[in-house]
C-alpha cells in the first residue's frame, strides 16, 4: 500500500516523462530534415533525461521502503545508453538503429515488469502500454535495420508519443488520486 501512496504522491514525475516524450516525438515526426547525427544526440539527451527523472522515482520509492527495483535499472539503462550515443556521435545509421532497438527492447521490458508490481487501479495498464510500445517499436527497428533515416525519425517520433500519452494519462489518474487523499486536500 506504500507504493501506492508514493506513485500518488510523485504524479508529477510521470507527467514530466510524459511531456518530454511528446515533445520528443514531435520534433522527430515535424523536423524529418534534421540529419541521423541530430537526431543521435536529442536521443541521447532524451535518453539521459529520461534515465535521470526514472531514477528520481525509484529514489523517493526506496526512501519508504518500497520496491521499485526495476525502474531504478530502467533508469540506469537509460542513462547508459543515452550516455553511448552522445560519446559517439558520429556512428554509422545501423549501429545507431540497433542502439535505438536495444534501448526500446530493454526500457521495455523494465517497465512491463515495473508494471506488475502495482495494482491495476492505480494505473498498470498505462505502464503495460508505454512498455507495450517500446517493444513493438524496438522489434520493429530489429526486423528493419537498413530503414532510411526519415521514416527513423517517424517512427521514434510516433513512439515517443504514444509514450509520452501513456505516461501523462497515468500521471492525471495518479493525480486525481492525489487529490483524494487527506495529502491532497492539505496541498
Amino acid at each position: 500500500m506504500l507504493m501506492i501512496s508514493l506513485l500518488v504522491r510523485n504524479w508529477w514525475v510521470f507527467v514530466a516523462r510524459g511531456a518530454m516524450a511528446v515533445l520528443f516525438g514531435l520534433i522527430a515526426l515535424f523536423m524529418p530534415g534534421v540529419t541521423m547525427l541530430s537526431l543521435v544526440l536529442v536521443f541521447a539527451a532524451y535518453a539521459v533525461t529520461d534515465g535521470i527523472l526514472t531514477i528520481i522515482g525509484a529514489v523517493h520509492a526506496a526512501r519508504e521502503g518500497e520496491r521499485w527495483s526495476m525502474l531504478a535499472f530502467e533508469g540506469i539503462a537509460d542513462i547508459l545508453l543515452g550516455a553511448i550515443a552522445a560519446a559517439f556521435p558520429a556512428v554509422t545509421v545501423t549501429v545507431f538503429v540497433a542502439l535505438v532497438a536495444a534501448w526500446a527492447l530493454i526500457t521495455g521490458s523494465l517497465m512491463l515488469a515495473a508494471a506488475f508490481e502495482i495494482d491495476a487501479d492505480h494505473g498498470r495498464w498505462w505502464l503495460v502500454l508505454g512498455g507495450a510500445a517500446s517493444l513493438v517499436y524496438g522489434a520493429l527497428l530489429v526486423t528493419a535495420p537498413a530503414i532510411g533515416a526519415l521514416v527513423l525519425t517517424w517512427w521514434i517520433g510516433a513512439y515517443a508519443l504514444v509514450f509520452g500519452i501513456a505516461l501523462l494519462a497515468l500521471s492525471f489518474r495518479l493525480r486525481a488520486k492525489f487529490k483524494a487523499s487527506p495529502l491532497g486536500k492539505l496541498a
